[in-house]
């Protein structure tokens, strides 16, 4: 059962091109993401970085990379874990698997929790099979926003650590 589902996946992300990310993230969404990363971030002192993939590399398949698996290399090159107050939070959307996960830095996490992100995640995903991928991201941003508002609120001192351009790959 395993190979036919590493099979299934690989043609899944063989066949995924760059089209499908445009389509349903075109540069006018990628711009309100942005906007709603910046609107977000003037409310509280936490970073909160954005990045879609369409689909993995083959190798990276056969060897079973998961998207959790990938979200957690992203979040480590993108150096989430890096801000000062450990409160980064990375939304990855992985298109050729219909996968959202957020990871989010020990800081915040303490307060949220594995329940608290899959509750968004959830929520994301009813959202993108509607159709309403955008909104569906500009929703996280915003639920991910008020919790780093309750926990770190946003201080005059505060400096944009981490870039608020979202990442396709």
């Amino acid at each position: 059962m395993k190979k036919r589902n590493t099979l299934i996946r690989l043609l899944a992300h063989v066949f995924n091109t760059p089209w499908h990310v445009r389509r349903h993230f075109s540069r006018a969404a990628l711009h309100h993401i942005e906007q709603a990363i910046t609107a977000s971030e003037k409310t509280h002192d936490g970073e909160i970085r954005f990045v879609v993939e369409g689909d993995l590399h083959p190798l990276a398949i056969l060897r079973g990379v998961s998207p959790r698996d990938r979200a957690i290399d992203l979040f480590s090159q993108l150096r989430i874990w890096d801000t000062e107050q450990n409160n980064g939070v990375l939304i990855y959307l992985l298109m050729a698997d219909h996968d959202v996960e957020i990871l989010a830095d020990r800081g915040i996490n303490r307060h949220l929790g594995k329940h608290g992100w899959e509750d968004i995640c959830h929520a994301m995903q009813d959202r993108f099979r509607q159709g309403q991928f955008e909104e569906g991201v500009v929703y996280a941003i915003t639920e991910i926003g008020k919790s780093l508002q309750q926990y770190y609120p946003a201080t005059p001192d505060d400096k944009n650590e981490l870039p608020n351009k979202p990442i396709v790959l």
